[in-house]
């Protein structure tokens, strides 16, 4: 059986906590941010937590970073 190939895409936006939990950086960040609220720039700080149904999408991309 071949090696599972890890998406790159994936590996750049997730890591994985110590507990097996999900970890991303929020959406609309990357430019822009004269036009977005302070209140969104504000929010959009630091990482959050996966739910679960998203953070078993982004495992299976990963099989290997658990």
């Amino acid at each position: 059986m071949p090696k599972m190939k890890t998406k790159s895409a994936a590996k750049k936006r997730f890591s994985f906590t110590a507990s097996g939990r999900v970890k991303a950086g929020p959406a609309g960040k990357r430019h822009g941010m004269i036009k977005r609220t302070t209140k969104f720039v504000r929010d959009a700080s630091g990482a959050m937590i996966l739910c679960e149904s998203d953070a078993k999408i982004v495992k299976k991309y990963m099989p290997y970073d658990r």
